[in-house]
């Protein structure tokens, strides 16, 4: 099984999975098993076709292919759960997060203790110091963090970087919710883990049309703002001690004589 599986969402990006799948093998080949697992969410143009033949190609590469549109973060979701790596990173299929970033984001992971047993799960989040967007993009975005980061506290400056590493099993923790992407930070802090912000790359789009504009961003993020303040309400965080354990005394040494 690998230990990284890279998860990569794509709608109508056909101009530009050639060039991403490329640069994931560039970036990743000799140093880490992994595979690479592009889901196409209901593509309108030939992005289903490209990866495909993209396969026969890299033999590391799968591709799930949603039947109906149903977003960014169900995609995402769908490839995690298909995922066979320990490890989980994931990407925009626009091309403006650089897979080069990866192995650094990977040597952070073994920085932090990431693998240690009993420590609390960890996301590490992109972090797009220098963002390559127009000016009202880079505007919205400030604003949109900073009460983002002042409602939840996630202490977290760029949620909205498509680019992060997460145990597979921690983001199988997590409640499932549209957009749910845009709030991961918030999410894994809630099951009580940590989040460590990491600079990255960011690019500017050179191929295809973004799908995401201002205005159908802030509206529905005000909306989920709303409902992951309340599920941080209502989560209740405990210690768990095992008082007795019937199969693991079963399988003790008493249980052998």
């Amino acid at each position: 099984m690998p230990e990284l599986s890279v998860v990569v969402p794509v709608h109508n990006e056909v101009d530009n999975v050639d060039a991403l799948i490329e640069e994931i093998h560039a970036a990743l080949d000799g140093r880490v098993d992994f595979e690479a697992v592009f889901v196409d969410d209901a593509s309108s143009d030939d992005t289903p076709q490209r990866l495909r033949e993209l396969a026969r190609r890299f033999p590391r590469l799968r591709v799930l292919r949603h039947r109906r549109n149903a977003g960014q973060s169900t995609a995402i979701a769908t490839g995690v759960r298909a995922a066979r790596g320990r490890l989980v990173a994931t990407l925009d299929g626009d091309g403006q997060n650089d897979p080069a970033d990866i192995p650094a984001l990977l040597a952070r992971w073994r920085e932090e203790g990431g693998d240690e047993p009993g420590r609390p799960p960890l996301l590490l989040a992109g972090w797009r110091a220098r963002r390559n967007d127009t000016w009202l993009r880079r505007l919205s975005s400030r604003i949109a963090n900073g009460v983002r980061a002042r409602l939840l506290g996630d202490g977290t400056p760029d949620t909205g970087c498509g680019l992060k590493l997460v145990a597979r099993d921690t983001f199988l923790q997590l409640p499932y919710f549209d957009h749910m992407h845009r709030f991961l930070p918030a999410l894994v802090i809630r099951i009580g883990g940590r989040v460590v912000s990491v600079p990255v790359r960011h690019r500017p789009r050179t191929r295809g049309q973004s799908h995401y504009g201002v205005w159908n961003r802030l509206w529905v993020g005000l909306v989920d703002l709303g409902g992951v303040m309340w599920l941080r309400r209502r989560t209740r965080l405990t210690e768990v001690e095992t008082l007795a354990d019937a199969e693991a005394a079963a399988s003790g040494p008493a249980a052998a004589r």
